[in-house]
């Protein structure tokens, strides 16, 4: 069997947007921060360092939720690779028990041989058949692993 890669499909459909979004929200807002305001007997004054600090908050903001989007797993004959919103894995098939992907589960996961477990956060439930797709590929290449 050739390898496979997977990558979730509906949450890069919502992270984009957004986190263009985000930025683009918080970029309007800094535009609103300029001149004096009053907070209980003291004085603020908006500087353009702190609409350049709003910006600059937006961007990180939309940054981290792009990080959902960094999922993905691949796997050959050889083994698996798994990459989670952080961290990641590289398991040869030998390790690993089983793959599952039980009814409850927001997302696959690896049962390995010391009872550890793995979260493969590319195959999410609410990807529906791609993700049933993208396990029952796992599972073939594991038992083609395990009979070989």
């Amino acid at each position: 069997m050739t390898a496979v890669l997977f990558r979730p499909k509906r949450i890069r459909w919502v992270a984009g947007p957004l986190a263009a979004g985000i930025t683009l929200l918080f970029t309007v807002l800094s535009f609103g921060l300029h001149g004096s305001a009053g907070f209980q007997n003291s004085q603020a004054s908006f500087q353009r360092g702190d609409q350049l600090a709003m910006i600059g908050l937006g961007v990180l903001l939309g940054l981290g939720i792009l990080l959902f989007c960094r999922p993905r797993v691949t796997a050959d004959a050889a083994g698996i690779r798994v990459r989670n919103v952080i961290g990641g894995y590289e398991l040869p098939w030998s390790v690993v028990r089983a793959v599952r992907f039980d009814r409850n589960s927001a997302w696959a996961h690896l049962e390995l041989e010391n009872d550890d477990q793995v979260p493969v956060h590319a195959l999410q439930a609410v990807d529906k058949d791609y993700a049933l797709d993208g396990v029952r590929a796992l599972r073939a290449l594991h038992q083609a692993a395990h009979d070989a």
